[in-house]
């Protein structure tokens, strides 16, 4: 399947339909995804990214269908992780002393997850490279979201492959960001930054500041998954730009899981608390057990204020919410505030557990959180929407 962009610019990736499970199981892609894969034809010809490794074949024969494989002069990849660069192994045994071009960190990657010495030509910031009447020229992007990661702009088009940065994970016929549904395409793309971009979000915003400096004007964005920005492309920069800039919406959102329901309970009474204080506050609550782990990181990402609940279990947590916990922390979420609600039977430690956790997250802690024995009485449920009434209160 090939796609025309432009003139001489050509998608010839892969749409992955089935897939639901990315990063081994650390990602829900609950609309599959694709593998950009792009080729520029000029007096040289490029091709830029591949697709992930059980494509290989596929990939590798759609393309020399499109063009002799001997005609590409240089393979550039933005990017090792084996979802962009899986069918290069398998492309370069027939064409073995093509040149690839990439970072440092890159050939650093590429050798490790392959284990061969290819012919690398390594740029950095600033590089050009000729390609006919056009120029690629490269700008490093580390840590957006892998110490290799580089963008290539494309002179002339002013096209920028920007791979991991500006993608969603959603496949569909329709490849260009005009023929899509506008919301479920934005959903895709906050899930996507929220899930992997948004702990870089002080380097997201200085490297869009850098391309700015360098005055290349982008009039289309082609990123390495999912819809690719042909018309308008400002949106996206400038929602990642809102996004990296400690988003929030007027949001609570009340992470849980419950044993006998006591705690699914507390987490009701101080959602109704929370409305009474203030009706204009949007409320959303999960039972983390049977939630969908990366559309809670996204409603977290969303918030003024985030509540974690737990009754205690061996002296602690119940495992769902110690593993949410985990995501969580690797997030690295900003300027929001955090507090803790549980059930306990005999000892009731989850509460501490919970607010010692977040605080060291770096949220700020409304209170020092609200633990009930046993199921809630009269007197327990007012307590819940008291304590939710202060949640309201202080953010």
């Amino acid at each position: 399947m090939k796609i025309t962009l432009k003139k001489g610019i050509d998608w010839i990736g892969k749409i992955d339909w089935e897939i639901r499970r990315f990063h081994g199981h650390e990602y829900t892609a609950n609309r599959g995804t694709s593998y950009n894969s792009y080729l520029v034809r000029d007096e040289k010809n490029v091709l830029i990214d591949t697709v992930a490794a059980p494509f290989s074949l596929e990939f590798v024969k759609n393309l020399a269908e499109e063009i002799a494989l001997d005609k590409i002069d240089y393979v550039v990849i933005n990017h090792a992780e084996p979802d962009h660069s899986g069918a290069l192994k398998e492309l370069m045994r027939h064409i073995p002393q093509t040149t690839i071009v990439c970072t440092k960190n890159c050939v650093d990657s590429l050798r490790g997850h392959y284990h061969e010495d290819w012919n690398f030509q390594i740029v950095k910031t600033g590089d050009r490279l000729s390609v006919g009447k056009k120029d690629l020229i490269f700008i490093e992007a580390p840590m957006i979201h892998w110490p290799d990661t580089m963008f290539t702009y494309l002179t002339v088009d002013n096209v920028l492959f920007s791979n991991d940065a500006f993608g969603q994970h959603y496949a569909s016929e329709f490849m260009t960001n005009d023929q899509v549904s506008q919301n479920d395409l934005f959903a895709e793309a906050m899930k996507y930054y929220a899930n992997i971009v948004n702990k870089f979000s002080p380097i997201v915003l200085r490297k869009i500041n850098e391309i700015k400096n360098l005055n290349l004007p982008i009039s289309m964005i082609c990123p390495s998954h999912g819809i690719i920005w042909k018309k308008k492309c400002e949106q996206i920069i400038d929602k990642y730009l809102e996004w990296a800039s400690d988003y929030q919406e007027n949001q609570v959102t009340i992470i849980y899981d419950t044993m006998w329901t006591a705690t699914r309970q507390m987490a009701e009474w101080i959602a109704k608390g929370i409305h009474q204080e203030d009706s204009t506050i949007n409320i959303k609550l999960f039972k983390v057990s049977n939630s969908d782990k990366n559309d809670i990181i996204t409603e977290i990402f969303k918030s003024k204020a985030v509540l974690f609940g737990s009754p205690t279990l061996n002296n602690g947590l119940m495992s769902e919410v110690a593993g949410i916990l985990e995501e969580v922390q690797g997030m690295a979420f900003k300027k929001k505030s955090a507090a803790a609600f549980g059930s306990y039977g005999w000892s009731g430690e989850s509460v501490v557990k919970l607010t010692n956790s977040l605080q060291g997250m770096g949220f700020k802690i409304i209170n020092q959180g609200l633990k009930i024995q046993w199921q809630p009485d009269t007197k327990a449920i007012k307590d819940c929407i008291e304590y939710g009434k202060e949640v309201a209160r202080n953010i």
